[in-house]
């Protein structure tokens, strides 16, 4: 049986380091911003917060139970862990932290935006990258000495962001699809009740700018239907070019800050970004700087249509050989 060699992309590159600290920045924000007695409370029909029952009970949270002084000190703890990791040092060595750290936010706290949801899915999916992953920093686009990585661990790894991408069509597409049977997506006025509700409308500073265009006609059913076709883009985003995926990656991400700026979903937004950037950019690629020789300035290198982020010498992306059997 003849054996052809199979190129594998290598996952660990700055735009996986970008992903995790934007993920580990919105954990941190959340418990930062957030005092224990508002973190730690009971909750109606379901019991006390931090839960410690079950599974629940191996969160890092349930080591103080009932004790506001001493949950204080374990938030601010991760808080000081997150920054860490965030900081994208050794993320071998720190990938295992981020996901406990965010399980025990996920089951213990008792306020929640869906931040801490897609924050614990995708740190589970780092980490899988991150068994393989020799770097000091995360920002390291020079992947020199991670060519001598197993093939195993390359195909593992990088599979791990392929379900990233993959989760984050499935929050796209059930967002689109859990809108569209309401009449109020339909006609577009939804976002006149979400921007006039009390609790996720905007702050009033921002109100004096909102309300003008939420109680227009034309200007409400644009901010409605603007958001289906932002998050269908999203959906099919791995199908197309990819001079078009940067299109629907910075729509996203400017959809997400609108709604941290008019709802205050911060974390949520975070993290949402740091999937929105593995969705969208090429797997295995960099984020590299050109000096232009003219002026000097910096300037972000743009993928081509091949699908991959060139470096600003030409050389293709760093690989690993895999046997890949055919008959």
């Amino acid at each position: 049986m003849p054996v052809n060699l199979h190129r594998i992309p290598l996952p660990w590159t700055n735009v996986y380091g970008l992903a995790r600290t934007l993920v580990a920045l919105g954990t941190a924000l959340t418990l930062a911003a957030s005092s224990a007695e508002t973190l730690f409370r009971p909750v109606a029909t379901i019991g006390d917060y931090p839960s410690c029952e079950s599974t629940t009970a191996a969160g890092l949270f349930c080591l103080a139970p009932d004790n506001y002084t001493h949950l204080t000190w374990l938030k601010w703890a991760c808080v000081a862990a997150l920054l860490v990791i965030a900081s994208g040092w050794r993320p071998r060595i720190t990938a295992p932290a981020h996901l406990y750290i965010n399980y025990s936010v996920f089951s213990g706290i008792a306020i929640v935006d869906g931040g801490d949801q897609i924050a614990l899915i995708l740190s589970l999916l780092f980490a899988l990258p991150a068994l393989g992953d020799r770097r000091r920093w995360h920002w390291e686009a020079d992947q020199g000495p991670q060519t001598s990585a197993t093939p195993l661990l390359a195909l593992i790894g990088i599979s791990a962001l392929v379900m990233a991408r993959l989760q984050m069509i499935i929050v796209y597409l059930q967002a689109v699809v859990a809108k569209l049977p309401h009449a109020e997506w339909q006609d577009g006025t939804a976002m006149w009740y979400w921007g006039s509700n009390l609790d996720f409308g905007p702050a009033p500073w921002l109100a004096t700018l909102t309300d003008p265009v939420i109680t227009s006609t034309l200007g409400v059913a644009l901010m409605t239907w603007i958001p289906l076709v932002i998050e269908g883009s999203l959906v099919v985003a791995p199908l197309l070019p990819q001079r078009m995926r940067w299109w629907a990656m910075s729509a996203g991400l400017l959809f997400h800050l609108a709604i941290a700026l008019m709802m205050g979903l911060w974390s949520f937004t975070l993290a949402m970004a740091g999937g929105i950037l593995l969705l969208c950019l090429p797997l295995g690629s960099t984020l590299r700087l050109r000096t232009d020789d003219t002026t000097g300035a910096a300037k972000t290198a743009h993928p081509q249509d091949t699908g991959a982020l060139a470096p600003t010498d030409g050389t293709p992306e760093p690989s690993v050989e895999a046997p890949h059997p055919t008959h």
